[in-house]
């Protein structure tokens, strides 16, 4: 639901990838530009209308591609509106709106850092497009990492009334606007569609971390786990900022002193619950890694050629290539995988009596009870995915446009694989979750009155079926999805 109260100035320099998240969910909508950066987009207009008709410019007044050395003459009016044409194939499914939304947001605020030389009455539009709820029909496929020439040359056609609109109930499509030669390849030269879906994919990961803590903390309040593992000296001698944040986060959850008392019995927990710091630390840190980078390519004037009012010139360059965002991207979700496997393995543990010390599966009284032993598979069938789409994007390859660009760091697939990521690492999670308040349901066990654990526990507890007879999962796991965004929260 679109909150009114919460405005997102673009000024092309502060932009934050939790901006984007909230413009394109519409929890938040756009104020009016900043007036500096406006005028200062306007400028950067100016100037390159002045350089593409006085000398030779980039996919102005040449063509684009292996077509650079074709000049396009007094006789191509039209090329830019043909470039848009000719670059608005892309292919696939029409995105989800949140997805295209994003990618508005990132180009309106990379057109006001400016450098586009572009018209800014297309900045005007897109802010209304994303304030009314409107969003161009964009489909999948269309970039390598490159730049989203695809995505964004629908979106430029849409501006000039020749590509459709999908709008909001009660929204509007932004008015045609007349495009010409100066406006196509500076609106298309961008990567705004890849950098809008990182950063919702960054947004929902980050909260399945979060509530990935609570619930391994309910999984070791189970089994009896430890608490040395998170004792403040192991997390001194070996700093790393991710990993200690885990670490106190954990004792914070479960009332951990930093200091605390050695368990009776067990010596040492399986590494689902040892090595939890170690191992979600770096998925903290690679997130913190991802947000400083998508936050400087979301306020960047990134376009080819680059437009500076400054020297009053036109700089060739190769910003439009996303190795950072890909390199970033691929880190990322390979460090949240571990996370996940670390979740399955926990799972496994909560099936285990010598842990638990309850029946296998968490089953019931009855001989031979199954309880959760099917979470196990469908977790499983769920980190099969998670670990296909972790596969780096960045070791795909492709010469394209006669040779003339004969590398691609495919940021766009990493974007994606990233947004798939959190669908199946939402499933792995709820399934542990599951099987961490039933076993502490069978032991009749529940966290101390007035921690955030318990306030956890009840949350869950609450809407999940207390019925411990074998009976199909699937409802307890899709309420337990549910529940994950409470408990990012707690």
């Amino acid at each position: 639901m679109l909150d009114n109260g919460r405005r997102v100035t673009l000024d092309g320099s502060a932009l934050r990838t939790t901006d984007v998240a909230a413009l394109a969910d519409r929890t938040a909508h756009p104020a009016p530009p900043d007036p500096k950066a406006y005028a200062r987009a306007e400028q950067s207009w100016e100037t390159a209308r002045r350089l593409a008709a006085t000398g030779r410019v980039y996919g102005r007044s040449t063509g684009v591609g292996a077509n650079r050395t074709e000049d396009v003459g007094a006789a191509g009016a039209d090329h830019g509106l043909r470039l848009l044409r000719s670059h608005a194939g892309a292919i696939g499914d029409p995105l989800p709106g949140r997805e295209v939304r994003a990618m508005l947001a990132v180009r309106a605020n990379q057109l006001l850092a400016g450098g586009a030389g572009l018209n800014p009455a297309v900045i005007t539009a897109l802010l209304d497009a994303l304030d009314s709820g409107a969003h161009p029909v964009v489909n999948e496929h269309g970039a390598v990492g490159t730049g989203d020439l695809a995505a964004l040359a629908q979106t430029g056609l849409a501006l000039a009334g020749e590509h459709p609109w999908h709008c909001a109930p009660g929204g509007r499509a932004p008015a045609p606007l007349a495009l010409d030669n100066n406006d196509a390849l500076a609106l298309i030269s961008s990567n705004a569609l890849t950098f809008g879906q990182s950063a919702l994919a960054l947004d929902e990961l980050r909260r399945l971390l979060a509530a990935s803590l609570p619930v391994a903390a309910l999984s070791l309040l189970a089994v009896g786990g430890s608490a040395e593992p998170f004792a403040e000296p192991v997390v001194l001698a070996r700093p790393h900022p991710g990993s200690a944040a885990a670490a106190t986060r954990l004792r914070t959850l479960s009332g951990i002193p930093p200091r605390p008392t050695p368990p009776l019995g067990r010596i040492q927990d399986p590494y689902g619950f040892r090595c939890l710091p170690q191992i979600h630390g770096p998925a903290l840190d690679a997130a913190d890694t991802l947000d400083r980078v998508l936050t400087v390519e979301v306020n960047a004037a990134a376009e080819n050629p680059l437009i500076s009012i400054e020297d009053q010139a036109a700089y060739h360059h190769g910003n439009f290539y996303a190795a950072h965002a890909a390199l970033a991207l691929d880190t990322f979700r390979l460090a949240v995988l571990q996370t996940a496997r670390l979740s399955t393995a926990r799972l496994a543990a909560l099936s285990e009596p010598d842990l638990t010390r309850l029946r296998p599966f968490l089953g019931d009284a009855a001989p031979a009870s199954s309880g959760v032993m099917i979470l196990e598979y469908a977790a499983g069938a769920a980190l099969g995915e998670m670990r296909a789409v972790s596969h780096p994007a960045s070791l795909g390859h492709a010469v394209l446009s006669r040779g003339v660009e004969e590398q691609a760091s495919f940021a766009s697939l990493g974007a994606r694989q990233a947004l798939r990521a959190c669908t199946y690492y939402r499933q792995i999670l709820a399934c542990e979750l599951v099987a961490a308040i039933r076993a502490l349901r069978l032991r009749s066990l529940e966290p101390d009155p007035g921690l955030p654990l318990a306030t956890a526990y009840h949350l869950a507890a609450e809407v999940l079926d207390p019925r411990m007879e074998d009976r199909p999962l699937t409802d307890d796991v899709g309420v337990a999805m549910g529940v994950l965004e409470r408990l990012a929260g707690v």
